[in-house]
């Protein structure tokens, strides 16, 4: 017979982030030119919730830490086999794929914050901290800077409705509720688990 047992795995700081990330991104992705105030606000809050982020994986709590979900590819690409076969090993953390897909989606949020703010920086209307840095720069680089901003913005799009369909299936796989999980910050921990490594 297998027991169950609820325990905590999602820190508020984790979950905080998470539920920021998903409100701030579709607020600067659904606003783009048309709200620039509201696109530009909405980045600044990106920007500062990828920092806390990138600082709490180094220091935070087990389940946080890069340490604990960061693989090397070849363990990624074997879970991944797994998950075709429909006999991939449970986590109570991130699994490899979704550790990759966490690094994949900071550094894809990161360089669409940065290439936000360089291009609010340059041309005619100069604004925000990078503004007084890039005072020389020619109104010129505005358009090619917004086609970087905006493949950054859609390749995001595109991790976020990847990371959404793997959650789906693992939820399925493994008949639990994860978005569930990541708002109570707990998960079941079953009899039979394997057990975990860092």
């Amino acid at each position: 017979m297998e027991t169950r047992s609820e325990v905590k795995v999602w820190d508020p700081l984790v979950r905080i982030f998470h539920w920021g990330v998903v409100g701030a991104f579709t607020v600067a992705y659904a606003s783009g030119e048309d709200w620039i105030d509201v696109h530009v606000a909405a980045g600044y809050v990106l920007g500062v919730l990828v920092a806390v982020r990138l600082v709490w994986g180094a220091v935070g709590t087990r389940h946080a830490r890069f340490s604990d979900f960061v693989r090397r590819p070849a363990v990624v690409t074997a879970y991944l086999g797994d998950l075709v076969r429909q006999r991939p090993r449970r986590y109570l953390g991130h699994n490899p794929a979704g550790g990759a897909m966490i690094v994949l989606m900071l550094a894809a949020l990161a360089a669409t914050t940065l290439t936000g703010l360089v291009l609010l920086g340059v041309g005619e209307h100069a604004a925000g901290p990078l503004a007084g840095a890039l005072a020389g720069a020619g109104t010129g680089w505005h358009e090619p800077l917004e086609e970087v901003h905006e493949f950054f913005a859609d390749f995001t799009l595109l991790l976020v409705l990847l990371h959404v369909a793997g959650v789906v299936v693992e939820s399925l796989v493994h008949r639990e509720n994860l978005v569930r999980s990541m708002i109570t910050g707990r998960k079941e921990r079953r009899a039979g688990d394997p057990v975990e490594g860092g």
